[in-house]
């Protein structure tokens, strides 16, 4: 997996999932579905015409149009709430550039009016983006754990050269059908979990980690969100080496958390499924469901990306979340 793709599926899911979320009631405002539809058109241009860049382009658009405007406007609510009305209406007029929108406008006209009244700044407790991360993580201690748990593995890698020496990283427990089944080493079904080739697959998997896991953890409850991201990946394991086996798949060394995170979005599917009558339940279905399209076809379109691994991991993780049973109730 290199970083064209990963672009790639960054700027295919993000415009969808801002588009899902335009179905809602009072949803997204037209200039982000505008938005999200332009990004969509030129990663789908790139694709056509320059395919090995497509990722580049797709990305630097999603960074350009929707990335750029949404932390430009969180930056500019942390200035208007400190009273520094000028600034914060000197960098929502530069975002006007990039996001000509109502939106933006009728942002720009509150700075505008607060800074010609000269009130004091409103007492408004924004967060900073490392104070928001930590708390997210400190209500969800197993995804801080897991977290943990594979950025330390991977700096053992570093330490073993396992990034640059197959071999090395073949020792430190990568998935190998013919060492499970003839040496039985089951041990390589876990292992194998929590490595990875490149920062950049680590990353992407903690990325995705960090979104869809501390929701989920909050519901099940941090054992048994742990217990199904473990269960999961073993699952997904388990299904390719038994594919393998049969001949489905041909051999080769298997790593990451993709598995893992897989499973937690088909335990996502499963529980929103088990119970749709909740409160949004039907709408997060839908998301989640789009992003299992989503990522298929990525997988499809992705050469070095183990379908049967993300397939196996969400089988095993939906047949969880229909089993298991909620800490909570409230989505």
């Amino acid at each position: 997996m290199d970083l064209n793709h990963i672009l790639l599926f960054l700027a295919l899911i993000t415009p969808l999932l801002v588009l899902a979320k335009a179905w809602r009631p009072g949803g997204v405002f037209r200039g982000w579905r505008t938005a999200a539809i332009i990004v969509l058109a030129i990663t789908g241009i790139a694709w056509l015409f320059y395919r090995e860049y497509a990722g580049y382009v797709g990305g630097g658009a999603w960074f350009v149009l929707l990335f750029l405007p949404m932390a430009g406007l969180r930056r500019a609510s942390q200035l208007a709430a400190e009273g520094r009305y000028k600034s914060a209406a000197r960098l929502t007029r530069t975002l006007q550039i990039l996001h000509p929108t109502a939106q933006l406008r009728e942002q720009l006209h509150v700075f505008k009016r607060l800074e010609s009244q000269n009130r004091p700044a409103p007492k408004i407790d924004i967060e900073s983006l490392p104070t928001t991360i930590f708390r997210r993580l400190r209500a969800a201690p197993a995804v801080a754990l897991l977290i943990l748990i594979n950025v330390v593995v991977f700096g053992v890698e570093l330490h073993r050269q396992g990034l640059t020496d197959p071999m090395m990283l073949h020792r430190l427990g990568a998935l190998d059908a013919s060492a499970v089944i003839i040496r039985a080493e089951f041990w390589r079904l876990f292992t194998a979990l929590f490595l990875h080739d490149s920062i950049v697959h680590l990353g992407f998997n903690l990325f995705a980690l960090y979104i869809i896991g501390p929701p989920l953890e909050k519901i099940i409850g941090a054992v048994r969100f742990g217990a199904c991201y473990l269960i999961s990946g073993i699952g997904s394991t388990i299904g390719v080496v038994a594919l393998t086996q049969l001949h489905v798949l041909r051999p080769a060394d298997l790593i990451g958390a993709s598995g893992c995170i897989m499973g937690i979005v088909g335990v996502w599917a499963g529980v929103l499924l088990r119970h749709r009558h909740l409160w949004q339940a039907k709408q997060r279905l839908l998301n989640i469901l789009l992003i299992i399209v989503i990522q298929v076809l990525f997988d499809i379109l992705t050469p070095q990306v183990s379908t049967s691994a993300h397939l196996c991991g969400l089988v095993t993780g939906f047949a969880i979340g229909m089993a298991v049973r909620p800490k909570q109730t409230s989505f």
